[in-house]
């Protein structure tokens, strides 16, 4: 164990956050050429990486840490390797990962962590100094540790730091054998006082997780730390470019700015004029290329002194402010269209590989998303890097949340304080809460140290448009004291803080998960009335199936110029990939690695997998950001609006393509659309479409796609960004076969059975189920499982809060069909079957009251029309679906449709899915695969569909009971996976292990809407499926 100071150790001792720590400090190295320099490669750098295999011992406790490991004698031969960067949790080391959202994994007892329970890493590594380091000053730095460290050198004590997402710099020049071999040797604490305000809502993971870097600066005169402004005027044409630099001696610098060809556009000599060792630059430039998200222009900036001290960094020319109530750059207002993302891998936790980060904002960008939360802590600098180049606005956040104190305090409420409303007793136990640390001057300096940490580190990048105190952790004192602090050093950027609710001391407003009603009212009062836009720093929660109803939050961005956007919550879910006993692979979540207490899935909420790839969620929020907004439309004109903020649309061009319910597409059913010239943010154009002949088969759409003229950083040419359709024909009449002649129908009947052929085909009830059990083609069964009308999904993760209460406390899940009375008659066309059914519970004496009709036709279809209505005490108040479902044999895996697709959608959340033909050779195709197995892989709005092994095929759609040849909109559902196995299921390898042969098929005449009620509003009213009296119709043939 280290040396004591008093009777604390350090990792406990809350007035020491650092000891012997360097000044934080803009991310830099130093080139001793100007051509290694702008390279930005850092093998060109003076540095030297020390990542690779270190030698590594763990105990359960600080105070079992193997003593004088740090001496350069100590034998480590019999330790263990491990990786370096990494988590020690996810190299087989410890008790392994424990997920908690809110509460804290160890007794609480601020600012004291667990001495015991408390794991320590002890590292060693060897390393050499470099040649052409040896004569400089030479400093160790830590991208980031968790949670906190000693750092010594040739078993020598070099210093303390803690602070788990932030970096840490050592002067360790009189440390080292510049000649010989060097001892490093780190000593991590799982947790430490600073753990109490690092409750952010992810796995708790320890050890070096980012790079370890020898760094040689020169000895003498040598570049410290630089800070940049760009400043425009009042018209925004012309700038200023402010630029701070701090020495460690007075020297004579020179700067450089060089464009992104590294052509020189400005230079300028500059000495030290008083005792601080600070040079100022002030260099006008006229008419900069501005940078902004969408037009990410970057030039480079280039400091030196003498010949061979060359810092490099890329700069771009915006500016950031609170102007007429608005966010704007540049002048102009913007939308964020963001993601709130974490650092997760799924295999090395925080340890992010540096082409995994590239792809995640690749990904963004293909997806419409400009801006990035990097919630709840500073992320990899290299992020910020790939911000810059491909264009995104971030807000930075500080590495700070304590929200774990808050279920204290709840749970110490009085029984009448409990019944208040949730929003006073929210507002009641935050007050309480952040008497703990954030309004407790004890915790100021940690607060502010957080604060400088983010700030000094970021503080040049472009793409840092704002930032952010933290998260959920209440507010007092101490956030204050961090605002003021980050003001004294940076007046370019505004400072966000969520809960500051009523924006009382923070520049914007800021909610979580609000309602849409909620943010129109603050638009048009709170935000009106104190000239501060709202961003929404957390919403649309994207936990499981769904979320639902994004467009109408996108709707009022736009509506509300004060409502400037939000992130999405969040980017990608947290599954650790892990393996069962037998050795199948699987995501893990909390409780997986028998961690306790845990907070289950909700890890698991984002709009990727886990393995980072889109989930249906992605592709619906892209639809909502797309840059292109049909506002008008006709068979002879579109007029569109150009929804960027910067950027005209002469970046895209518009195909045009005829989709029709026949599938059919000919020569002349495609081509492009000239798109006007300059068309700016915000202004509108005209199309012509194109003219189409007038014979188009069935219901028809034209569909415009938005896509890119040229390659970019991000997108090949031809990448669609955005999409409309527009209707060319009204929608068809029920389709019914057309038959030269028609076959007699011919009735056999038991007590027990009702047999009805017709031609080739030969259908069977089973009269006291009431339900069609058996169907034959040419001998050949279709069915594997009886026909039954149904009203039950598994319960998506946002049903859980607020429908699956009451759907399981009514029983729905245990409800079944029992069949009263079963009658038939013959008509002349048809045989008809007037089946009495109940739908019902055990326990409770509440009623779906069905009328079933079977009419079997002679062209060979079956028409099923079903009559419901709600009878009974304690009913549900809304029902999952009103449908049917039935078995098909297991050969019938080709499926085609026409309708909403190729992926998942429903009633609110379809609008990425465009109405089409569409198909998959196989039923699994079909399936979303949901990483916390629930309801999931409908399709809406649905005109047909047919299912075909190959020589037998069976369609069905859905009719108008008032109106049989009224084709109506239907869902369906089609997969190997029983309702009930769904439901219980927790993760896919235990639904794979009920995975059946059959096709287990769902048509649905209406389907309750998902919402984002995981955390959020609930489904909304418009979208809700209610208990109430239905009808609809199904035809079968």
């Amino acid at each position: 164990m280290e040396k004591q100071r008093g009777s604390l150790p350090d990792w406990a001792n809350l007035s020491v956050i650092h000891r012997n720590t360097m000044p934080p400090r803009s991310n830099f190295v130093i080139c001793q050429t100007e051509e290694d320099a702008l390279s930005r490669e850092v093998s060109k750098a003076s540095a030297h990486c020390l990542s690779g295999k270190w030698r590594f011992h763990l105990s359960n406790t600080p105070l079992e840490a193997p003593t004088g490991f740090e001496d350069v004698n100590f034998d480590t031969s019999r330790w263990s390797q491990i990786t370096v960067p990494g988590m020690w949790q996810l190299q087989g080391f410890g008790k392994g990962p424990h997920y908690t959202n809110v509460q804290y994994p160890f007794p609480v007892d601020p600012p004291y962590p667990p001495f015991t329970n408390n794991e320590c890493g002890s590292y060693v590594t060897h390393f050499d100094v470099p040649g052409q380091l040896q004569d400089q000053q030479l400093r160790l730095r830590f991208g980031g540790v968790d949670s906190a460290f000693h750092v010594w050198v040739n078993g020598r004590e070099v210093g303390y730091s803690q602070g788990s997402r932030n970096p840490s710099e050592f002067d360790i020049t009189d440390f080292v054998e510049k000649k010989g071999c060097n001892v490093l040797a780190v000593r991590v604490y799982q947790f430490c006082d600073g753990s109490y305000i690092e409750d952010q809502d992810q796995w708790w993971l320890s050890g070096i997780f980012r790079e370890v870097f020898l760094l040689a600066f020169p000895k003498t005169a040598r570049i410290e730390d630089f800070a940049v402004q760009t400043v425009f005027d009042e018209h925004y044409k012309g700038a200023t470019l402010k630029t701070q630099v701090t020495l460690s001696a007075s020297a004579e610098v020179t700067l450089r700015l060089l464009d992104a060809d590294h052509k020189e556009v400005a230079k300028a000599v500059e000495s030290v004029r008083d005792h601080k060792n600070v040079v100022h630059f002030s260099i006008s430039i006229a008419e900069p290329r501005k940078w902004t998200a969408e037009t990410p222009y970057l030039y480079h900036l280039v400091l030196s002194i003498g010949d061979d001290q060359f810092v490099t960094r890329r700069i771009g020319f915006r500016q950031v402010e609170i102007k007429d109530g608005l966010l704007k750059v540049n002048g102009q207002r913007i939308l964020l269209k963001g993601a709130n993302r974490h650092e997760h891998h799924p295999q090395y936790g925080r340890t992010i590989p540096y082409e995994f980060m590239r792809q995640d904002l690749l990904l963004m960008k293909q997806h419409n998303i400009n801006a990035i939360r990097t919630c709840h802590q500073p992320n990899d600098s290299r992020m910020y890097d790939l911000a810059d180049e491909l264009g995104f606005w971030v807000m930075d956040e500080a590495d700070l949340e304590c929200h774990g104190f808050e279920l204290m305090e709840e749970m110490n409420l009085s029984d009448e304080l409990k019944r208040l409303p949730y929003p006073l007793r929210h507002r009641y136990t935050m007050a309480l809460a952040a008497r703990w640390t954030s309004d407790n001057p004890d915790w100021k300096e940690a607060y502010v140290d957080r604060a400088r940490q983010l700030v000094q580190r970021d503080k040049v990048h472009p793409c840092v448009i704002m930032w952010s105190l933290g998260n959920e952790a209440f507010y007092g004192q101490n956030h204050t004291a961090m605002y003021d602090y980050i003001k004294s050093v940076d007046v370019t950027r505004p400072v966000h803080y969520e809960q500051d609710f009523d924006a009382e001391y923070m520049d914007i407003y800021s909610r979580m998960y609000p309602s849409v009603d909620a943010i129109v009212h603050l638009a048009e009062n709170d935000c009106k009335i104190h000239k501060k836009p709202l961003v929404l720093c957390e919403f649309i929660h994207a936990m499981g199936t769904g979320p639902g109803a994004i467009q109408e939050y996108v709707d009022c961005f736009y509506q509300y110029p004060q409502l400037q956007g939000g992130f999405v919550w969040e980017w990608a879910n947290h599954g650790i990939l892990t393996k069962t006993a037998d050795g199948l692979p699987y995501y893990a979540f909390g409780g997986d690695f028998g961690d306790v207490p845990n907070d289950g899935n909700f890890v698991m909420d984002g709009v990727l997998k886990s393995d980072h790839t889109p989930r249906s969620a992605l592709i619906e929020y892209m639809k909502s950001l797309e840059p292109v907004h049909i506002i008008a439309a006709d068979k002879a004109k579109a007029t569109i609006r150009n929804a960027l903020d910067f950027a005209t649309l002469d970046h895209l061009k518009c195909v045009w393509s005829v989709v029709n319910e026949n599938g059919v597409q000919r020569h002349t059913d495609t081509g492009e659309i000239a798109m006007p010239e300059n068309t700016r943010p915000g202004g509108t154009a005209e199309l012509s479409l194109p003219r189409l002949e007038d014979n188009l088969s069935g219901e028809a759409f034209l569909t415009m796609s938005f896509q890119l003229k040229s390659d970019t950083q991000w997108a090949k040419a031809g990448y669609e960004l955005a999409w409309a359709q527009v209707p060319l024909t009204t929608r068809s009449a029920i389709s019914k076969p057309k038959l030269a002649t028609f076959p007699t129908l011919k009735v056999q009947a038991t007590d027990t059975r009702l047999e009805v052929a017709c031609g080739s085909n030969v259908w069977e009830i089973d009269v006291p189920l009431g339900a069609l059990v058996s169907w034959k083609k040419a001998g050949k069964e279709l069915l594997a499982q009886p026909l039954l009308p149904s009203f039950y999904r598994a319960p998506t993760d946002n049903d859980a809060p607020a429908h699956v209460t009451d759907w399981k406390y009514r029983f729905l899940h245990l409800a079944y069909v029992q069949t009263r009375r079963v009658e038939r008659r013959k008509g002349s066309d048809e045989i008809v079957v007037d089946i009495e059914q109940r739908f019902a519970p055990p326990v409770l004496s509440w009623s779906l009251d069905l009328q079933t009709q079977y009419a079997f036709q002679r062209d060979g279809s079956v028409k099923i029309a079903i009559k419901g209505k709600p009878n009974g005490m304690s009913l549900p108040k809304t029902l999952p679906r009103v449908g049917i479902t039935m078995g098909l044999a297991s050969t019938f895996q080709q499926v085609e449709w026409f309708g909403r697709g190729p992926g998942e959608s429903y009633k609110d959340m379809k609008i990425s899915q465009k109405v089409g033909v569409h198909s998959v050779k196989s039923v699994d195709q079909l399936w979303t695969g949901p990483e916390f197995p629930q309801e999931c892989s409908n399709r809406t709005d649905t005109r047909w569909v047919k299912f075909s092994d190959g020589t037998t095929e069976m369609t069905a759609q859905m009719f108008d009971i008032a109106d049989a040849q009224k084709r109506s909109l239907f869902d369906f559902m089609a997969s190997h996976y029983d309702v009930k196995d769904i439901d219980e299921a927790r993760h896919p390898y235990e639904l794979e292990k009920k995975k059946q042969d059959i096709v287990l098929l769902r048509l649905d005449a209406d389907h309750h809407g998902l919402g984002t009620g995981s955390c959020g509003p609930p489904t909304l009213p418009k979208y809700a499926l209610n208990t109430a009296p239905f009808e609809f119709g199904v035809l079968l043939q």
